[in-house]
C-alpha cells in the first residue's frame, strides 16, 4: 500500500536526467495520451509476452550478425541477405526477429500436448521453444547440400496416416528427403524424421542439433553422446535417438564456431559444454554412390504416456479415430479440398483440452480466439470436443464474473457466452447446470460494465475503453467488444429461459436491448463528422483499418440484416482502402496481409449476396503456404508470414467456416444453401457434398449434381423437429424455394451447353 504513496515516479524521473536519459515516466505518459482513458493500460500477459519475445531477439543481436558464417535457419538466411527480397536493414533495431518468413507447420497427435513445428526447409524443433535438428548432405569433393540455403525445395503436408511434414531438396546431384511426423513409440509420443539422402558421389548425411529456432536462439549448453553411439542427451534432460550407429560425430562450443565448419571430419569427443549456450552437434551417416540411405531420427516427446492416449494406440489410429466423426467435404478442386482437410486436422490438433491459436508463439489461451476456434469444431461436427473445453470455462471466471484471459479483453464475456448458446443451437442439447453459475454471472458482468447512459460523449452506454483485439490499435471505446457484448446478452438470456430462470433472461433480454439501442446512439452521433455512411472503429476513430472489427454486428453475430447499408459501407471501405495482393492489409500492429480477418469480410459479402466473396475466397487459398497453412499476417513482398504464429489456428478455423457457409448457413428461421458454390467446381460434372452439417434444426447434407445444363440441389436432413424453410441461392440466381416437403430443387440453364 505504502508503494502507491512513495514519490517513486519522481526520482525514476531525476535519476534518468541526471544520467542524460529520457525520462520514462515523461516517455509513458506521452504514449498514454494516444489512446482512451482505460483502467488497464496494457494486458500484464501481452507485456510479460513481448518481453520473452525482444529478450530473444537481443539474443539474437548479441548472436546472429557476428556469426554469419554458421547455418542459420531460413528466415535468417533471407532477412539477413543483402541481395535478398526479404532483407531488413538492422541499423537502430535493438532486437533483431523474424519478420519476414513466420512460416512453420505443427505436426502431432490428437490430445497430445507437445506440437514439435517444422518450417519451410525442414528444420524440426520438437519442444516449444526448443533447440532444433537439421540436415544436410555434404559430398566428399566439397558440394554441400543446406535446405536453409536452397531458393526453392519442395516442401507439403501428406495428410496420409493422420499428417506428415515433408521436404525435398536437390542440388548438384545431391538429394535430402525429409518427412516428418508424430508417433507413438511402446506407447510415448515420439516426434520422428524419416530421412533419405543419395549423392552421385560418396558422400555423407549429417544431422545436426542446432541452438536456435524459428524465432531465433535458443540455448544449448551440454550435449553428451549415448553409451551406444546411437543418440545425444541435452541438458541432461532431452534424448535424440537414431535408428543405426553414427559412424563419425562432432562437436563444437560458441568459441570453436558452428560444427559445420569442423564437417566431414569426425572427432573422439563425447560430449561438449559451452556456458554461452551454443553448442552444437553433428552425427554423420555415410552414402555410397547412387545409392539411397535411410535414417530415422527420434525425439521422445514425453517420459510416460500422457493421460488420455491408449498406450496401445498408434498416431495413425488416433488420427483415424478423430477424423470420423468431422463434417466432410467432398470437392473436385484439389487446392480448396486439401485445404479444409488441413484446416480440420489443425483444429483437431491445437484443441487437447484448451484451445490454443497456434503451436509456437501463441500456444495459450484466449477466449476471443477460443470463439472461432471452438464455432468451427462445432461446425465441423466435433461437438464432444468442444463440450470438453467449454466446462473449463467456469474455471477462468473471476468472482465478479469476467471471463479472464488477459486484462482489458471486454469482448471475452460476450465471446463465452455466445459459445455456451451456439454449441446448443448445434447440437440440440440443453445447457449443462454445471454452466448456470457462470453464465448468469457472466451476463451481469456486462451490465455491471457498461458505463452510464446519462454521459454526454459518444461512448456513453457502450463498455469502458480497452485493449481488445490488439490489431485494432491503442486503448479504445471498440464497437467490436460491444457487438459481443449484447450477443453475449442475448445468448445468456436464451441460456437461462432454458434453465427455467425466466427473471434473468427478461433482464439480459432488455439490457441487450438497451445496449444495442446505445450503439446506435453512438454511431448516429458521429456520423455527421464522420463523412463516410461506414462504422469505425470506435466513436473516436476515423474511417481506417481497424474498422475491421466492426463487421462483428455481421459476422459472426448476425445483428443487423444482411444488408444493412453501414455493414456494406464498412466492407467496402475496407476493400477499396486497405487492400493489398487481393487481401485485407491490416496496418496495425499485423503490418500485414490478414487471412482470417479477409474471410470476415467474405462472409459478410457472402450473406449480402456479393460475388466479391468467393473473391476474397480464393485470394485466401492463394495466400496459404505449401503445407497448407496460413500465418497470422503476410509479408506482402515475401509471401512468408510477419506477424504472430507462424501456423495460425483461428486462420484454419476460418477457412472451415467459410466452407461451411458456401454449403449451408442460417439466417432467421431458415437455412440457405448452396449461396457460395463458385461455377467452376460444378464444370467438371462431378458430385459435390457437405455433410452431414450441425445447424440449430438438425444435421445436415447438401449435395449438387450436375445434370446437362441444370443443377439438381437436393440434402437430406436430421430435423429435430419440423422441418426448417429452406432457400437455395446459387450465386448469380433468383432464389429457389422448394415446396414443403422436398429435399431437392433444380436450378435451370446454371450449366453452359
Amino acid at each position: 500500500m505504502w508503494l502507491r504513496w512513495f514519490p517513486w515516479k519522481f526520482f525514476i524521473g531525476r535519476l534518468a536526467r541526471a544520467h542524460g536519459l529520457l525520462d520514462p515516466v515523461q516517455v509513458l505518459a506521452r504514449l498514454e495520451s494516444f489512446a482512451q482513458p482505460s483502467e488497464v493500460k496494457e494486458p500484464l500477459e501481452l507485456l510479460r509476452a513481448g518481453v520473452v519475445f525482444h529478450a530473444r531477439g537481443l539474443l539474437n543481436a548479441a548472436t546472429i550478425q557476428h556469426n554469419l558464417d554458421w547455418i542459420w535457419p531460413f528466415w535468417v538466411e533471407r532477412q539477413f541477405d543483402p541481395k535478398d527480397e526479404a532483407f531488413i536493414p538492422r541499423a537502430f533495431s535493438i532486437t533483431h526477429i523474424n519478420l519476414t518468413h513466420r512460416n512453420w507447420t505443427a505436426v502431432g497427435i490428437p490430445d497430445v500436448t507437445e506440437l514439435p513445428i517444422v518450417d519451410p526447409r525442414g528444420l524440426v524443433t520438437p519442444f516449444w521453444d526448443s533447440w532444433s535438428l537439421d540436415s544436410w548432405v555434404i559430398s566428399e569433393d566439397g558440394r554441400w547440400l543446406v535446405p536453409s540455403r536452397l531458393e526453392t525445395v519442395t516442401h507439403y503436408l501428406a495428410l496420409e496416416e493422420g499428417e506428415a511434414v515433408v521436404t525435398e531438396s536437390t542440388t548438384q546431384g545431391l538429394q535430402l528427403l525429409s518427412r516428418v511426423h508424430v508417433v507413438m513409440e511402446e506407447g510415448i509420443p515420439t516426434c520422428q524424421v524419416h530421412l533419405t539422402a543419395r549423392a552421385d558421389a560418396k558422400a555423407w548425411l549429417a544431422v545436426s542439433l542446432r541452438p536456435y529456432n524459428p524465432e531465433g536462439v535458443s540455448l544449448v549448453h551440454q550435449i553428451h553422446l549415448s553409451e551406444d553411439a546411437m543418440g545425444w542427451e541435452l541438458d541432461h534432460h532431452r534424448r535424440v535417438r537414431f535408428s543405426q550407429p553414427m559412424e563419425r560425430t562432432q562437436f563444437s562450443d560458441y568459441r570453436s564456431g558452428d560444427v559445420h565448419t569442423l564437417l566431414p571430419a569426425g572427432a573422439d569427443a563425447r560430449q561438449v559444454y559451452c556456458n554461452v549456450g551454443m553448442a552444437t552437434a553433428a552425427a554423420l551417416f555415410s552414402i555410397e554412390p547412387e545409392q539411397s540411405r535411410e535414417l530415422f531420427v527420434g525425439v521422445p516427446l514425453a517420459e510416460k504416456v500422457q493421460q488420455g492416449v491408449n498406450s496401445g494406440d498408434s498416431g495413425a489410429a488416433l488420427w483415424r479415430h478423430n477424423l470420423q466423426a468431422c463434417t466432410k467435404l467432398e470437392l473436385p478442386e484439389r487446392q480448396f479440398q486439401f485445404l479444409y482437410d488441413a484446416a480440420v486436422r489443425t483444429l483437431i490438433l491445437h484443441s487437447p483440452t484448451e484451445v490454443y491459436p497456434g503451436p509456437y508463439t501463441y500456444k495459450r489461451f484466449w477466449f476471443r480466439d477460443a470463439a472461432f476456434i471452438l464455432h468451427a469444431l462445432l461446425c465441423g461436427g466435433l461437438k464432444d470436443r468442444v463440450e470438453r473445453t467449454l466446462d473449463t470455462f467456469p474455471s477462468r471466471q473471476t468472482q465478479g464474473g469476467f471471463f479472464h484471459s488477459q486484462e482489458g479483453e471486454w469482448d471475452s464475456n460476450g465471446e463465452a457466452l455466445w459459445i455456451f448458446k451456439r454449441f446448443c443451437q448445434l447440437t440440440g442439447r440443453s445447457p449443462k447446470q454445471a454452466w448456470r453459475r457462470a453464465i448468469l454471472h457472466g451476463g451481469r458482468w456486462l451490465v455491471r460494465k457498461r458505463l452510464s447512459e446519462q454521459l454526454e460523449a459518444p461512448h456513453a452506454g457502450l463498455l469502458p475503453a480497452g485493449f481488445s483485439a490488439e490489431h485494432l490499435g491503442p486503448n479504445d471505446y471498440y464497437y467490436w467488444d460491444d457487438f459481443w457484448g449484447v450477443a453475449g446478452l442475448r445468448a445468456a438470456a436464451g441460456l437461462l429461459e432454458s434453465y427455467g430462470d425466466e427473471k434473468h433472461a427478461r433482464e439480459f433480454r432488455l439490457e441487450a436491448d438497451r445496449f444495442m439501442a446505445a450503439i446506435e446512439k453512438s454511431l448516429a452521433a458521429i456520423k455527421p463528422g464522420l463523412g463516410h455512411p461506414g462504422m469505425p472503429a470506435s466513436p473516436y476513430r476515423r474511417m481506417d483499418a481497424g474498422a475491421i472489427g466492426s463487421l462483428a454486428v455481421g459476422y459472426p453475430l448476425q445483428l443487423c440484416p444482411a444488408t444493412d447499408p453501414p455493414l456494406l459501407a464498412t466492407a467496402s471501405y475496407l476493400i477499396e482502402n486497405c487492400f493489398v495482393g487481393g487481401g485485407f492489409f491490416q496496418d496495425m500492429i499485423h503490418s500485414g496481409i490478414n487471412p482470417y480477418l479477409t474471410l470476415h469480410i467474405a462472409q459478410v459479402l457472402l450473406r449480402a449476396g456479393d460475388p466479391r466473396a468467393l473473391e476474397l475466397m480464393q485470394a485466401v487459398a492463394g495466400l496459404a503456404s505449401p503445407t497448407g497453412q496460413w500465418p497470422e499476417a503476410i509479408h506482402p513482398r515475401t509471401g512468408g508470414g510477419c506477424m504472430g504464429d507462424g501456423h495460425h489456428v483461428w486462420a484454419a478455423a476460418e477457412w472451415v467456416l467459410m466452407m461451411r457457409n458456401c454449403f449451408v448457413r442460417e439466417e432467421e428461421d431458415r437455412l440457405i444453401l448452396a449461396s457460395g458454390i463458385p461455377a467452376r467446381w460444378l464444370e467438371g460434372g462431378e458430385l459435390i457434398s457437405y455433410g452431414p452439417a450441425p445447424t440449430p434444426f438438425g444435421d445436415i447434407t447438401v449435395s449438387l449434381r450436375p445434370e446437362g445444363e441444370n443443377v439438381v440441389v437436393y440434402w437430406q436432413g436430421q430435423w429435430r423437429q419440423e422441418p426448417p424453410r429452406i432457400e437455395v441461392r446459387l450465386p448469380g440466381l433468383a432464389p429457389l424455394h422448394p415446396p414443403e416437403g422436398k429435399d431437392q430443387v433444380t436450378a435451370k440453364g446454371v450449366m453452359p451447353l
